[in-house]
């Protein structure tokens, strides 16, 4: 399984943008699709997750109400929206792809066996 994460940039504070992350080869209908970021100097920040057959999808506290995860069957692409950015969301932010997830695992990055090479999202005040 491949991943190809894009659509980061620069923004300022209250701007939008709209991650894809776009995978092939051997993906699973059932699978969950998620997105981390680290910003510097900083481990690895659960954002959100999408479950592919059922679209059920679960958030981080910092972001639940601002960003939104999507899919696209056809082009087997998962997205995220973001809105409202703060300074606090600069980080290179990474798309990955595992087994189906829950609220229970969709939080940790050990749910998901394949990840992409991430983008970078940079909000500046």
């Amino acid at each position: 399984v491949q991943l190809q994460a894009s659509g980061g940039g620069l923004v300022q504070v209250g701007a939008s943008l709209r991650l894809s992350c776009a995978a092939s080869g051997r993906t699973f209908s059932s699978a969950g699709r998620g997105w981390f970021r680290q910003a510097p100097g900083k481990g690895r920040e659960f954002v959100g997750a999408i479950n592919w057959n059922d679209g059920s999808t679960y958030y981080a506290d910092s972001v639940r109400g601002r960003f939104t995860i999507s899919r696209d069957y056809a082009r087997n692409t998962a997205y995220l929206r973001m809105n409202s950015l703060k300074p606090e969301d600069t980080a290179v932010y990474y798309c990955a792809t595992g087994p189906p997830i829950y609220s229970g695992n969709a939080y940790r990055a050990d749910s998901y066996n394949y990840w992409g090479q991430g983008t970078l999202v940079t909000v500046s005040s």
